[in-house]
């Protein structure tokens, strides 16, 4: 795996240390990662100029080690992701390259092969972004087993959460100042898709899921994605239906826990498993208090007692790097949490390879306790201790102190 240092090296290191220690400090110096910004703006670099999105799982080596991973998310550029990327550039000042995801996002969302409802997909080709005969490609690879080409269905597929994500993109650079008329207007359309196709007595559902022409209805309901919604509407001032999203977020929560219900099940039963964006995403968004912090961390906390980050959810044992992410970020907004704050810093900057792309977990594959896809098909929702977009884009931003869901 990347970043792991070969014992030779080591030895070498040491001996420097022994032997010059300004020598040794200048060595360690070189060999240190770049920062999370640094990196992400470095895999921009790495792709020609024009509209871009960068691979949520950069290192095809890391990958390959996990057959159930690899290959059908190698080379594939999810949308949540990039927007965080793109969310994390413009925090640290720099618009020219967030409009370089930005603007993929447009033309994808223009120039869909089957869709001209201005929906996302879940995910999309990495590297520039082209047409082919008119539309964007879609990931896949060849299955040299079934000898032909595959596709990925919740890849394929669109849902609110995404979506919202690529909004708060977009409305980031127009409050900025950049491209504002064509972000709004892109932004606009993809709230509009999700207003007409997920608006559900309580909330939004989840979206669609699958292939064309009839790709399955999500009917579950999701606490994390309504609130990226509430914010993402607010963003464009809609206020009935940020408002919409808002309520159904602020009923998840149960007051004597201060604890938040992942969502609703398809059937509308409460699905009360406590997952961490469920819960300090809310925090986050000003939508809960900053007391739900501390009671997130102690049901998620990782090790337990003494977490040095924290889980998906109640069903993972291990460190999800994403989450010990923006916990590090609701933490520092929040204030009262030095210690806590400090040990989950550390945790970030030891999951850095030498990319400077964090690992997506502590060391072992990690359970969320979701599933992928609707009914008896559906498969486990894990994450893989490979380097990865997200958990990067969340320390850059924990870095820079920047709350990309205010409202």
């Amino acid at each position: 795996m990347r970043g792991a240092a070969r014992p030779i090296r080591r030895r070498a290191l040491l001996a420097g240390l022994a032997t010059s220690p300004a020598l040794a400090h200048t060595t360690a110096r070189a060999a240190a990662p770049p920062s999370p910004t640094t990196a992400i703006a470095a895999a921009i670099d790495s792709i020609p100029p024009g509209p871009a999105l960068l691979a949520s799982y950069p290192d095809t080596a890391a990958n390959r080690r996990f057959p159930a991973f690899f290959p059908a998310n190698d080379g594939v550029a999810y949308v949540y992701d990039n927007a965080l990327a793109g969310l994390a550039l413009l925090a640290a000042g720099d618009a020219p390259r967030a409009a370089r995801i930005a603007d993929a996002l447009v033309l994808a969302q223009t120039h869909d092969p089957d869709h001209r409802d201005f929906r996302l997909r879940n995910a999309y080709r990495a590297g520039t972004m082209r047409l082919l005969h008119g539309a964007v490609p879609l990931p896949g690879w060849w299955d040299a087993a079934g000898g032909h080409w595959a596709e990925d269905p919740y890849q394929t597929g669109s849902e609110t959460g995404p979506i919202a994500w690529a909004i708060l993109l977009w409305t980031a650079l127009a409050r900025a100042g950049v491209n504002a008329a064509r972000y709004r207007e892109a932004a606009t359309r993809a709230a509009d898709w999700i207003v007409t196709q997920c608006r559900a007595p309580r909330g939004f559902t989840g979206g669609v899921f699958g292939f064309p022409p009839h790709p399955q209805r999500l009917r579950w309901t999701s606490t994390e994605q309504n609130t990226d919604l509430a914010v993402a509407f607010a963003r464009l001032g809609r206020r009935a239906e940020a408002a919409h999203a808002a309520r159904f977020v602020r009923a998840m929560r149960d007051p004597a826990t201060g604890l938040f219900a992942a969502g609703l099940l398809p059937g509308g039963a409460p699905n009360r498993l406590v997952a961490a964006d469920a819960n300090l995403w809310p925090v986050l968004a000003g939508l809960a208090p900053p007391a739900g912090i501390a009671a997130c961390l102690g049901a998620l906390g990782q090790p337990r007692g003494a977490p040095a980050g924290i889980g998906f959810s109640a069903a993972s044992q291990g460190l999800w790097t994403e989450g010990t992410g923006f916990a590090l970020l609701a933490l520092r907004r929040a204030g009262g949490h030095q210690t806590t704050a400090v040990r989950f810093a550390a945790t970030l900057r030891a999951a850095r390879t030498r990319s400077g792309f964090l690992r997506a977990t502590g060391g072992a594959v990690l359970s969320t306790g979701l599933a992928v896809g609707p009914g008896r098909g559906a498969k486990p929702f894990l994450y893989y201790p490979v380097p990865a977009l997200a958990p990067t884009a969340w320390a850059a931003l924990a870095d820079s102190g920047h709350d990309p869901l205010i409202r």
